[in-house]
């Protein structure tokens, strides 16, 4: 498989969509117009056409079609690992822009715009979540079980749009962009350990330098970012432990493993003794979702289950807790004569921003969206296989509000939440406003 391909023949996008009288639909307007502003002024201020100027342009008309796309994703949304037909729509769009995407292994693909040396990555990821939609919109998913419920649909349509105004300006602008940009549309991010490790095993990150990403903050009015340097998301694995013993009566516990038992104090003494055991500072948090064992009052199971999650700080606290887990599990359960089973599924590390990009990404941000567009955000106890590539390469990824300014503040994998539209053009704006920086640093 090529990594580098030919960019050389263009083809001309063709015209925008028209735009419907909706709610939503005057969200985009009204961001359209922003935008428009935005290219208007960048063009009165420059004697020639500028690769800022002709991207601001174009992501000022491609702004009503880029909804549409939005619209079309989150109507047919695709679970990790399956997404054929989103990777098949991001390919015919990019072609049409006169690019030349290259499918990965699977699904997914990534595409080259410019020339030379590759400068920078940009990443989003392209999968759904097995939930029920359950907005009330046009748009909803015509998937039963499965949405886009963590905006996955708003970064790669706000990545396609940056991929289609970085041609333009690299095809319409003297010198073009000076340096190559590779696009990154990673399946299977739902899923731990996550679609970047397919993806980095294919070489996608051969000779690329540094790596941004968004992801939508539904705390964060639309319009502005949360950025940290540092660790801004938490190790994220799985912990199931299966007990097994003979089973009997409630009344003779004596005589067999009384197994309901152990499993409680698993589930009670497992996560405060690993607060115990390990420096609180690295804030390890185990909380089970799932405990289930017998169907009778007066039998003692002979099976029972507990499943949870395992979360951390940052990466030393998750390496200990892989060490001390499986002897911590047996030393609680072993008193009570049961076989224990752990599967204690690694998922992925924390995503640890690095000082200079995330220098770079908050300069770009101000630059285009306000001076006051870029906030402190929390760390948070998620996770994203986003921090897979950081392990590679220095990179940054920032979270992009989605909340309407005084509007309701939603959740993320949730399957009520709602996206301000005018985020598609800002994710746009913001990657592109990205790579324009890293190339001029690089020049």
């Amino acid at each position: 498989m090529s990594l580098n391909p030919d960019p050389s023949t263009a083809i001309h996008d063709g015209e925008p969509p028209s735009v419907a009288g909706t709610r939503s639909r005057a969200n985009a307007a009204g961001s359209q117009q922003r935008v428009t502003a935005d290219a208007t002024a960048a063009a009165d201020g420059a004697a020639a056409a500028t690769p800022a100027s002709v991207i601001a342009s174009t992501i000022a008309e491609i702004g009503p079609e880029l909804i549409d796309f939005r619209r079309d994703i989150h109507s047919h949304p695709e679970l990790s690992f399956r997404e054929s037909a989103t990777t098949d729509k991001l390919v015919a769009r990019l072609e049409a822009a006169g690019l030349t995407p290259v499918h990965l292994e699977g699904t997914g693909l990534i595409c080259d715009i410019g020339e030379g040396p590759i400068a920078l990555a940009l990443r989003a990821d392209i999968d759904a979540l097995p939930i029920d939609d359950l907005i009330a919109e046009e748009f909803a998913s015509t998937v039963p079980g499965v949405a886009h419920a963590c905006g996955h649909d708003v970064h790669l349509t706000g990545l396609l749009g940056a991929g289609i105004a970085l041609q333009r300006a690299h095809e319409s602008t003297p010198g073009g962009l000076g340096g190559r940009v590779r696009l990154i549309f990673q399946p299977g991010e739902e899923v731990t350990p996550g679609g970047a490790l397919r993806v980095i095993s294919q070489g996608v990150l051969d000779d690329v330098p540094e790596i941004y990403a968004v992801h939508c903050d539904p705390n964060v009015d639309v319009g502005r970012i949360g950025s940290r340097i540092g660790a801004i998301t938490a190790a994220g694995d799985t912990v199931l432990i299966r007990l097994t013993g003979h089973g009997g009566h409630t009344s003779r516990p004596h005589l067999t493993e009384d197994l309901v038992y152990a499993l409680g104090k698993l589930a009670t003494d497992l996560p405060s003794t690993l607060g115990r055991l390990i420096d609180p500072r690295h804030a390890i948090s185990l909380v089970w979702g799932e405990i289930s064992a017998g169907h009778a009052a007066n039998v003692v199971p002979s099976e029972g289950v507990l499943r949870g999650t395992l979360r951390c700080l940052d990466v030393d606290g998750w390496n200990q807790v892989a060490e001390v887990l499986p002897d911590l599990v047996e030393r609680i359960a072993g008193p009570y004569g049961v076989k224990v089973e752990l599967d204690h599924r690694r998922g992925v590390p924390p995503v640890v921003n690095t000082e200079d990009q995330v220098a770079l990404i908050e300069a770009a941000v101000r630059a285009e969206l306000g001076e006051h567009s870029v906030q402190l955000t929390p760390q948070s106890m998620g996770g994203e296989d986003f921090a897979w590539y950081l392990t590679h390469v220095p990179g940054a990824l920032v979270r992009m509000g989605t909340r309407t300014p005084g509007g309701t503040t939603y959740d993320l994998h949730q399957g009520d939440l709602l996206i301000d539209e005018d985020s598609v053009a800002i994710a746009a704006r913001i990657f592109t406003a990205t790579a324009l920086r890293v190339l001029d640093s690089k020049r």
